[in-house]
């Protein structure tokens, strides 16, 4: 079990909720802590520690692993009274004078026994970072920290330095136009996430240069204190557990959002099972076609992994064959073109003298460039990769380069590349960093989602694919733990394959007008979809038995019986007696990098 160390502490909290006044539990510290212990981590909290424990904070005590620092009697525990009425928040009370005598020569001499050390804001910017430059000094494998808005705008730049000290941060709007001047201009450096709460209207996930905007769990507020810590030790969890950064922020949301709806921590210290990222309520899943079509795909020979090895891909033993994949995949990608605000038509072109559509175009585009130039699919060529080069890349036969979206390949090109360079990395050291983990393929999707073309996707698409490739090539790159299941690579084609079988439902009017007339669709709407049918496919292959690879594999092969353009020649389909044959259905139509 992962264990996570808070810096920080309790508190006892005086509430003016909307219709009572309430006493309880509280601190930065402990709702950190409590969340994460919800959602599977082991919670150490050190910060002051009364003795004896006052009866309002034992339950939360019972469910820390440990309780460190300084002894103090129960009555120089800090103390807010808070209020949450006219729709303000107003604090009326607040004493930290104890968190003030706190000492980074307080810590534990030893802190690389934890997976991860959390610095809650201490009331005090140089404190705080005083203790962060501490806990580096005492072998703190990884260190987050957050904010308080006092601090940010008396302090920004000691903030900037925190958060440059630091791997994770986290803050709320009006903290981070305190420290960046507005939300559009909030960075991070590559490897290092940033977390901006914003209240009811979700949270943006910044890495580098990537934003991205998830919407609040909607609920009925009744105690909104700690909601941030909360939403920061859930996500915090999860990121541990190796989830991407952007589902870890969907999952702590989703806490979140029971948590407001409980007076102080009284959700946190819940022994059942913590909420889930929700599906939209435009889409539902089908169980009873998804046990269905995994019982049926169980029984069929045909369902079996790719080996990835076609005239298209390098051959087994080339020695550029990392680097090619590690390139090469992160452009799989945008392979049909749209106009009047409709999908047109699918890619499909004449290279090297054979016709080949999307996928396997781009394939053969990397393949002929590497053949000629070795060194092409290097982290420092591609990150210097240029637009004539790029057009050069994916020229047909015909002198025409068909790719619809030619910039945004570019980006995502000099993007990794210049990850991988700032992150000191290359294809071998990311395979060997994975190779001597506990859990490699983990690994391997954690250090991806560092890096440009394949970090911004929160369902890792082209790093499941990535991971999928490298273990089924000849080679076996990268073996899987044995208790490691790659998730599922959902692309249109799957999507399109869910939908027509009936794997999942959707039952919003106006989002099924758009899939069947092929408009372009809203990112929430893609969304609905895509996560859906991700949640379809996994449910596939627990049921069914097969890997991932195998179901994958099977279904991406239905883009030849159930294409985009044609009727679909269902006799040549091995679920056709099963399949709902919703024909008319297709993928939604969103421009992405993501599939």
């Amino acid at each position: 079990m992962n264990q996570i160390l808070v810096i920080g502490g309790a508190s006892f909290d005086v509430l003016h909720l909307r219709e009572r006044t309430v006493a309880t539990a509280g601190g930065a510290g402990m709702y950190t802590a409590m969340a994460a212990r919800r959602c599977g981590a082991q919670a150490v909290l050190w910060g002051p520690r009364p003795e004896p424990c006052p009866e309002r904070l034992r339950p939360a005590a019972s469910h820390l692993s440990e309780w460190l620092g300084p002894a103090v009697s129960p009555a120089e525990l800090p103390q807010f009274e808070i209020s949450y009425r006219q729709g303000t928040t107003e604090y009326l009370q607040a004493s930290l004078d104890i968190e003030t005598a706190l000492s980074p020569a307080m810590l534990p001499s030893d802190l690389s026994k934890h997976d991860l050390v959390h610095v809650t804001p201490l009331g005090d910017a140089p404190a705080q970072l005083s203790f962060i430059q501490a806990c580096r000094q005492r072998g703190a494998r990884q260190i987050s920290a957050g904010t308080g808005l006092f601090i940010a705008g008396e302090k920004p730049a000691i903030v900037r330095t925190i958060m440059e000290e630091s791997d994770i941060f986290f803050m709320n709007e009006l903290e981070a136009k305190a420290v960046f001047g507005s939300l559009e201009a909030a960075r991070t450096v590559p490897g290092k996430v940033l977390y901006v709460t914003e209240g009811p209207e979700g949270a943006r996930i910044i890495q580098g240069a990537a934003t991205t905007s998830i919407p609040a769990v909607v609920a009925e507020e009744i105690d909104p204190t700690g909601a941030g810590d909360t939403f920061c030790g859930a996500t915090l969890a999860y990121l541990l557990d190796k989830k991407h950064p952007i589902m870890a922020a969907r999952y702590a949301a989703a806490l979140a959002g029971e948590m407001i709806t409980q007076v102080g921590l009284t959700a946190l210290l819940s022994t059942d099972p913590p909420p889930g990222a929700p599906l939209d309520k435009r889409v539902n899943i089908n169980a009873g076609q998804v046990r269905k079509v995994a019982d049926k795909i169980a029984t069929l020979a045909e369902v079996s992994p790719f080996s990835f090895v076609s005239p298209e891909l390098p051959p087994s033993g080339h020695p550029q064959t990392l680097d090619y994949f590690f390139a090469a995949t992160l452009q799989q990608f945008g392979f049909w073109s749209q106009g009047d605000g409709r999908y047109h038509q699918p890619m499909i072109a004449s290279i090297d003298m054979a016709q080949r559509k999307g996928s396997d175009y781009l394939w053969q585009a990397f393949n002929r460039r590497l053949w000629q130039d070795s060194d092409f699919c290097s982290p420092e060529r591609q990150a210097n990769f240029s637009r004539e080069e790029m057009l050069q890349l994916f020229r047909a036969d015909d002198g025409v380069d068909p790719m619809a979206a030619v910039d945004l390949h570019l980006q995502q090109a000099q993007q990794y590349g210049r990850d991988m360079l700032a992150l000191q990395l290359t294809p071998q050291d990311v395979l060997h960093k994975a190779l001597t983990a506990p859990r490699p393929l983990a690994t391997f999707l954690d250090l991806l989602d560092q890096i440009g073309g394949y970090k911004e996707d929160p369902l890792r698409k082209k790093s499941n694919l990535l991971a999928v490739i490298l273990n089924q090539r000849p080679e076996n790159f990268l073996p899987f733990g044995g208790d490691e299941q790659v998730a599922p690579v959902i692309d249109y084609h799957l999507m399109r394959s869910c939908l027509r079988i009936g794997l999942i439902d959707v039952i919003d009017e106006q989002l099924i007008s758009k899939l069947i007339n092929r408009q372009v669709v809203s990112g929430a709407e893609e969304w609905a979809v895509r996560f859906a049918a991700y949640r379809a496919i996994e449910q596939i292959v627990a049921l069914s038995g097969r890997s991932t690879g195998a179901v994958d594999w099977f279904f991406f092969g239905a883009r030849q019986r159930c294409p985009e353009m044609s009727e679909p020649q269902c006799h040549l389909c091995a679920v056709d007696p099963i399949c709902a044959h919703s024909k008319m259905l297709f993928q939604p139509v969103l421009r992405t990098s993501f599939y």
